[in-house]
């Protein structure tokens, strides 16, 4: 067999006996890493910190992993101010936490035969957003609703990264400023505002509001 160090050295070609009794000298396991190699390439490692180690690194991978979600903002086409800033809050928020945000223009009655009302619309969110985002797929009638995708500038690993330094930084300042309310845990909402529910559903639309 071909034979690796622990320091990851070529000892070369010995024989099995000569392994076992290298293995036995350095108080390690002798581990085969290419079985289909010819000959098999074995190396002399500590079994178990090798397999806590690869435990950990998969683990951190699947924290880190990012998801893609797309979240869904139901509007009307004749909507009022009020109702849009409010809508329009939302969609900033999902951008700048990487995610995608499905527009939907919800035609009902008369409204159908006004497209161009939905089109405009839709034309004026993506403008008011294309700081944190930019239209993915351009809208497109379907059915009674027309649909607008916009896509995030900002990766979902970069929100992420920053999401928790943000927490992070709540946490220290709640903790040098023990008199400040303890009830702050993200981003402030505005008194009489109800936050969006947030559905994480990878590769599925996650509806974030109800109908205007």
């Amino acid at each position: 067999m071909r034979l690796v160090g622990p320091s990851g050295e070529q000892v070369g070609i010995v024989p099995l006996a000569k392994a076992l009794e290298l293995a036995q000298e350095y108080d390690l396991d002798l581990v085969e890493v290419a079985a289909s190699a010819r000959p098999p390439v074995c190396k002399l490692m500590d079994y178990g910190k090798f397999k806590y180690e690869s435990a950990m690194k998969a683990r951190e991978a699947r924290k880190n992993q990012a998801h893609t979600v797309i979240k869904e903002m139901k509007l009307r086409p004749k909507i009022d101010p009020h109702d849009y800033d409010t809508k329009k809050g939302h969609v900033v928020r999902f951008l700048k936490q990487g995610d995608k945000v499905k527009i939907t223009i919800m035609f009902r009655g008369r409204e159908q035969s006004r497209p161009e009302l939905g089109y405009r619309l839709l034309q004026r969110l993506a403008s008011d957003v294309e700081d944190l985002g930019f239209v993915e797929s351009n809208p497109k009638q379907d059915g009674r609703n027309m649909i607008m995708v916009l896509g995030p500038h900002k990766k979902k690993t970069e929100a992420m990264a920053e999401a928790r330094e943000a927490q992070a930084a709540r946490k220290a300042e709640a903790k040098a400023n023990p008199g400040k309310s303890q009830n702050h845990t993200g981003d402030d909402i505005p008194e009489g505002e109800v936050a969006d529910a947030d559905t994480e559903t990878a590769e599925a639309p996650a509806e974030a509001s109800a109908e205007a």
